[in-house]
């Protein structure tokens, strides 16, 4: 399996210009969904910028005409006061909604992001997630998203900053035109540091990314495997390994520092204060030949402030630019994905009746180059149990894999009731087909919730009564609670057959077709085993069973046994059949009756 990460980074390493763009124009398209609150916010810029236009203006005036003279009454002394404070306050008013607008619509983006993305997640087949690391696909739906948020404030602050620039520049040209001019030139140097900032900065983006991805899969990794990982003293394994991440995510965020340090905040800085000093000059200069008022000078300060300042913001925010579109682009990827689930007619209205299957000459690799089963050709008839058996490897999963359509199948044909399995709809045979797995999985909450899987349609007394058709009832009803007790995340308070039975009841409970078996006493101790087997043996009353048995024992009364050996059937028969054949099956039965004795 390819490193999904190192792919990550060589195409992003790969993309032209053009595809920059096509990752913003994508990233602009779930933004025009909240257009409305974006508008109003910049509706409010505007005004902002109107409003840091008069209020320098407005004391220029008083400083010059009122303040300069000791005739001035304290009438228009407090006048001049209030109308600054309530010009103030307007403004405080606009900055306050223009930022509640705009961040509640970069939010609401954010949001529709991370429902698509959830959404995607589950429409994918079962490949995509057999080959990227929890870790990384948690990064794209939480860290990557989250991204975005300071990149639709930087846009926002670009869109205030060309406001907010575009009238003190004005503003300065109403009071000097050349200092204003010499003002405006440095609006080209600044141009030259944002593509210095990002020829530099994007290549380190990409890699921050990518490393914060690999940090996450391997907490991810530590955590689910923290017993393991205690078990066989693998601590100081797992973290020298996570520090070695850490220590690689910490040097690539060094060098972003360096860089920011660099050329974000102490370049505007640095431009400011020389403009300043022009401006001074200027204004020195010229009051060797006539009087300069101190309100002129202020106001065009001020103006070259606000000139200056959203130049700051802008380069405060840049740093996002390129974190942002790194993001944007492992968020794209995850959406243009085409490793989709197999599909079905969602339209078809055909039922599955009697629950016969059959496969024909079915071959499929995971890896379509390396086929795990060859030419799979058998027949089940209703009410019948079938079995698998055969060493790790041999393709028992890949069958049920099939089955329950979790994978598309190169060749052949698989049929239920003598229909093709993709004439029917997902809805239909997820209600007629059952699975229960090796590993049962339950949600945090109560029992009750587990056997309905949240299915409000399914109520209590069907719940209770599934509970008692597979044996699960009266270990239910010590529990505080009952069908209510809490169930913590995993089930790790329930003992693997506990697990495992609510997990039967949680299939039995929707009353299905056909009973698909995966090894579902492969993690049982004998004791619990007679309990869950006779569980077992209730659900297969009346319904088609395909089951993968591990313990032999239990499939002995199967109407056919496959034995799969390397991807194909090497021997079909019945229990007794294949004993007196003396084959692979005899060997297999053989071995285990010993092992057994032993124990």
């Amino acid at each position: 399996m390819k490193d999904e990460n190192e792919e990550t980074l060589k195409e992003i390493n790969s993309l032209s210009k053009s595809s920059r763009r096509e990752v913003l124009k994508r990233l602009f398209k779930f933004a025009y969904l909240f257009k409305r609150q974006f508008i109003i916010a910049i509706i409010f810029a505007i005004i902002l910028s109107i409003v840091n236009v008069f209020l320098p203006r407005m004391l220029q005036f008083y400083m010059d005409h009122y303040l300069s003279k000791q005739s001035t009454s304290i009438k228009v002394i407090l006048g001049f006061a209030a109308v600054y404070a309530i010009g103030t306050i307007i403004k405080a008013i606009v900055q306050f909604i223009q930022e509640f607008v705009f961040s509640m619509g970069a939010e609401r983006t954010l949001e529709e992001i991370r429902s698509k993305l959830f959404h995607k997640l589950h429409t994918l087949g079962l490949n995509y997630f057999d080959t990227t690391p929890a870790g990384s696909i948690v990064s794209r739906v939480t860290n990557d998203t989250k991204t975005l948020y300071n990149f639709w404030t930087l846009f926002l602050t670009i869109v205030i900053s060309a406001f907010a620039m575009i009238s003190a520049f004005i503003a300065m040209l109403s009071v000097n035109v050349k200092l204003a001019i010499a003002t405006g030139l440095f609006v080209f140097v600044f141009y030259g540091v944002i593509w210095l900032y990002q020829h530099l900065s994007f290549n380190i983006y990409q890699h921050l990314r990518e490393y914060l991805s690999q940090i996450n899969t391997k907490l991810n990794e530590s955590l689910m495997g923290i017993n393991i990982i205690q078990q066989f003293g693998q601590q100081r394994r797992m973290t020298s390994e996570f520090e070695d991440k850490n220590g690689a995510y910490f040097q690539m965020r060094n060098k972003m520092i360096n860089v920011n340090a660099f050329l974000l905040y102490p370049t505007v800085s640095l431009m400011f204060i020389l403009a300043e000093v022009i401006s001074l000059s200027g204004f020195g200069w010229q009051s060797m030949n006539l009087v300069v008022q101190a309100g002129v000078i202020y106001a065009f300060l001020s103006y070259q402030q606000n000139f200056f300042n959203p130049l700051s913001d802008v380069m405060n925010y840049m740093s996002f630019f390129q974190d942002g579109l790194v993001a944007g682009y492992r968020i794209m990827k995850l959406f243009d994905n085409q490793g989709y689930s197999p599909k079905q007619d969602e339209t078809s209205l055909e039922e599955i009746r009697r629950g016969k299957i059959e496969f024909r000459h079915v071959t499929f690799g995971y890896d379509s180059k390396k086929p795990v089963l060859k030419d799979i050709s058998f027949t089940v008839q209703p009410g019948q149990t079938v079995a698998f058996v055969g060493h790790t490897g041999s393709g028992k999963s890949s069958i049920i894999n099939l089955l329950m359509r979790f994978y598309e199948f190169n060749e052949g044909e698989i049929l239920i009731d003598d229909r093709d399995i993709r004439d029917y709809s997902t809805r239909e045979l997820h209600q007629k087909l059952g699975l229960v797995i090796q590993e049962p999985y339950l949600f945090y909450g109560d029992i009750a919730k587990n056997i309905r899987m949240f299915d409000d349609q399914i109520s209590d007394k069907q719940v209770e009564q599934a509970g008692k058709f597979v044996d699960a009832d009266e270990f239910i009803q010590k529990l505080p609670g009952k069908y209510h007790a809490k169930v913590t995340e995993r089930g790790a308070s329930f003992s693997t057959g506990q697990r495992q039975l609510i997990s039967f009841a949680r299939t039995i409970v929707r009353n299905p077709k056909i009973l698909v078996l995966d090894e579902a006493t492969a993690n049982i101790d004998p004791q619990t085993e007679q309990s869950i087997t006779k569980g077992m043996s209730k659900m297969r009353d009346d319904r088609t069973t395909i089951a993968i048995a591990h313990r032999l024992s239990t499939i002995q009364d199967a109407d056919q046994i496959l034995v799969l050996n390397h991807g194909k059937i090497i021997e079909r028969g019945k229990h007794d059949e294949l004993l007196k054949a003396g084959g692979h099956y005899a060997e297999l039965y053989e071995l285990q009756s010993a092992n057994e004795k032993n124990l």
